[in-house]
């Protein structure tokens, strides 16, 4: 494999990012970043509400011998 300087490799990767890559739209960054953050905020909530169930449960069954 040939050495390449790095100007000319930085050079070589800012061509191909420029050929090859497809950036998004600003809708479509805007979309996707919304998704991302709504599938935050039910994730959070879905650990929180299981979190509360055990809990609750440890505290019924700690409860119980006590």
């Amino acid at each position: 494999m040939a050495k390449v300087s790095p100007a000319e490799y930085v050079r070589q990767v800012r061509s191909e990012a420029i050929r090859k890559v497809t950036w998004p739209t600003k809708k479509e960054a805007g979309v996707t970043t919304l998704t991302v953050l709504a599938m935050i905020v039910a994730v959070a909530a879905f650990f929180f509400v299981i979190d509360q169930i055990f809990a609750e449960a440890i505290q019924f069954i700690l409860g119980l011998g006590g």
